[in-house]
């Protein structure tokens, strides 16, 4: 077997590998961005010094913020803020007879019966 002969034999089982990894890297970026839908991100102005970063008129220090006050989970730079919302979003349930409650404490929406808001409502999806 020649040299060249081994350099395609290589090759050409590496264009599977990468074909699979670039596969793979295309579904997991997907399922971030699915997850992650409700993210903003907030740039720093370069050139000023900074303690923290300011999200909605409070100071955060630098490191990863488990959970704000409203309900976001939210990573703090030198450069940018990047907050996202951790409440899952209800989207399908019966708009006549129910309605969305924000629990803020355990930063959950609930469907309750509007007629009796003690009594939970039957959700069909929630997104979040």
């Amino acid at each position: 077997m020649t040299v060249e002969n081994l350099i395609r034999e290589h090759f050409s089982s590496c264009r599977l590998s990468v074909k699979s990894f670039l596969a793979f890297l295309v579904a997991v970026g997907t399922m971030v961005t699915l997850a992650d839908a409700a993210c903003i991100l907030a740039l720093q102005v370069p050139g000023r010094p900074y303690r923290g970063c300011m999200w909605k008129g409070k100071l955060y220090p630098f490191g990863f913020i488990e959970r704000t006050e409203d309900c976001y989970k939210c990573g703090c730079g030198e450069r940018s803020m990047e907050c996202c919302d951790i409440s899952a979003t209800t989207f399908s349930y019966d708009r006549e007879k129910c309605k969305v409650v924000f629990k803020r404490k355990f930063c959950r929406y609930d469907v309750v019966q509007r007629d009796d808001p003690s009594q939970p409502c039957f959700v069909f999806g929630a997104a979040g």
